[in-house]
């Protein structure tokens, strides 16, 4: 945990639950907890903010009747009611949805390019700017070019919101506005409409966009690697992940 200016606060959890590579944090009715998708070992966690203490496991739901090789998830939400939505974006690309205590309860998707398929459903995020709110799903690997989808929570599909990114993978809302990091090294801002209205941090150099091993020494400050994760705090900054082997994060001052 770093405050505002980047000094650390606190840290928990350590090595036995590495591996998280993508979360959420939720106010919930008995505190704060953050949801996290752990690809690398193949469950979905809840834990407490403050403490540390693991609440909930999700592992590969057995019930589902599914035959799978693999399991990586890669991303998690939380509807309004709680229910939790696991997707497997690195095997099956089905997504998982599941109750308040991890009971499973469906799945939808599978792997494909057609409207209705996922190649790679890297990343999700429950977008409030509905009513009701919609799951908003990246598919990351969406030949020819990246884009994003709606679906309801009942795993329906809505629309394509847009298409012909690069490679999203992840997204995050606040307001009227959404943060996607893009793996080619930028970060795009849509508005309510989902218009591109803004697009930060632009890598133009092949030798360094989509590249986890630039060093550090070459890395230059407002311009990104391979952008992964985003989110903003209250004032309408961002906070951005940047997919590198030494790893960084960088603060995007919203501008008044």
């Amino acid at each position: 945990v770093f405050s505002p200016d980047g000094k650390v606060v606190r840290r928990f959890l350590g090595d036995e639950y590495s591996n998280i590579h993508d979360m959420e944090i939720r106010e919930e009715a008995d505190g704060e907890f953050i949801y996290g998708a752990r690809n690398a070992n193949a469950e979905g966690i809840k834990f407490n903010a403050e403490t540390g203490e693991m609440i909930l496991k999700l592992p590969f739901p057995e019930e589902s009747g599914l035959d799978l090789k693999k399991f990586a998830p890669t991303a998690i939400t939380v509807a309004p009611d709680g229910d939790i939505i696991l997707s497997d974006g690195y095997a099956s690309n089905y997504i998982f949805k599941f109750d308040k205590n991890g009971k499973y309860k469906s799945h939808f998707g599978k792997k494909g390019n057609g409207l209705k398929e996922f190649n790679t459903a890297h990343g999700m995020t429950l977008d409030t700017r509905y009513d009701p709110p919609r799951l908003l799903i990246c598919d990351r690997n969406h030949q020819p070019k990246g884009r994003l989808l709606h679906y309801d929570l009942d795993g329906n599909f809505i629309e394509e919101v847009i298409t012909g990114l690069g490679m999203p993978t992840s997204v995050s809302i606040q307001g009227d506005y959404v943060s996607v990091p893009d793996l080619h090294g930028r970060l795009v801002i849509l508005d309510k409409t989902n218009t591109i209205v803004a697009v930060l941090g632009n890598n133009e150099d092949p030798k360094t966009n989509r590249n986890f091993n630039v060093p550090q020494d070459q890395w230059r400050e407002g311009i990104f690697s391979g952008t992964h994760g985003s989110y903003w705090d209250k004032e309408g900054n961002l906070y951005v992940q940047d997919w590198n082997v030494s790893g960084r994060l960088m603060k995007l001052v919203r501008v008044k």
